[in-house]
């Protein structure tokens, strides 16, 4: 697979010419950009797990749609290893279409499924105008997939979203929506490691601080992930709560 995307941790081993050379490293990740497989060589254990999980997020991100993980030429000498590798794939669940197939023995390698069709991203700009651009696009995909009782709601999350970034992270950011059965999926990638906090609601006489309790009262799940240069705050909304609430 060419070219080899390599993780910084000191216990990945180098590349030259596309040959693994013997270091005192011990997992290869490789990548292809021309397509959505990703192919682990040598052995994890539970301490090199982190620099994996680094670059499994990242191309999750990079690539929406199913990410297959080659398991087939890596040796896992600690179970812990293996619990780690589905950690990651729970940490996706929620992003917008996103899923980790880990595919390891002699079978052969299926080849995983494109972009899904049903998807929508923006790439925006970190100004006060962003907002108004991703409520636009949050309507569109509400409208188009049959979710319209969602698009208030939805615009309520992303305006905090996208506004944090602003505020905070001042950073370009990426806004990705997707449905999933009755649920929409949101998220927004910046590149700045500070992540969200949410302490409960905020003192009635306070002066903001009110951005994630909103985006906790109108979606169902929300959370935020490190990336390796930034991070992907998301959150789900579901249509039955919305018409429950309004029932």
């Amino acid at each position: 697979m060419s070219p080899v995307d390599r993780t910084d941790a000191p216990r990945v081993a180098d590349v030259h010419n596309g040959t693994i050379m013997p270091t005192d490293a011990r997992c290869l990740v490789e990548t292809d950009d021309s397509s959505a497989t990703v192919r682990l060589t040598g052995v994890l254990d539970r301490a090199g797990v982190e620099a994996v999980a680094g670059t499994l997020l990242g191309r999750c991100w990079a690539r929406p749609g199913p990410v297959l993980v080659d398991l087939s030429g890596v040796r896992i000498t600690d179970p812990r290893a293996r619990e780690a590798l589905d950690e990651i794939r729970g940490a996706i669940a929620d992003w917008p279409a996103a899923d980790l197939l880990f595919v390891s023995g002699d079978r052969p390698v299926p080849r995983p499924a494109g972009v899904p069709p049903e998807l929508l991203d923006v790439e925006l700009p970190p100004v006060v105008e962003a907002a108004r651009e991703a409520r636009a696009l949050v309507t569109e995909g509400c409208t188009r997939w049959g979710l319209p009782e969602l698009a208030e709601p939805a615009c309520i999350a992303v305006t905090e979203m996208v506004n944090n970034v602003v505020a905070h992270a001042a950073t370009p950011m990426t806004l990705r929506l997707a449905p999933r059965g009755s649920a929409l999926h949101l998220a927004v990638r910046d590149h700045a490691a500070g992540r969200p906090t949410y302490a409960g609601p905020a003192p009635v006489d306070s002066v903001g601080g009110r951005g994630l309790l909103l985006i906790d009262v109108v979606a169902r799940r929300w959370g935020s992930t490190p990336l390796p240069d930034g991070k992907v705050v998301w959150c789900v909304l579901h249509a039955e709560d919305e018409t429950a609430f309004r029932n």
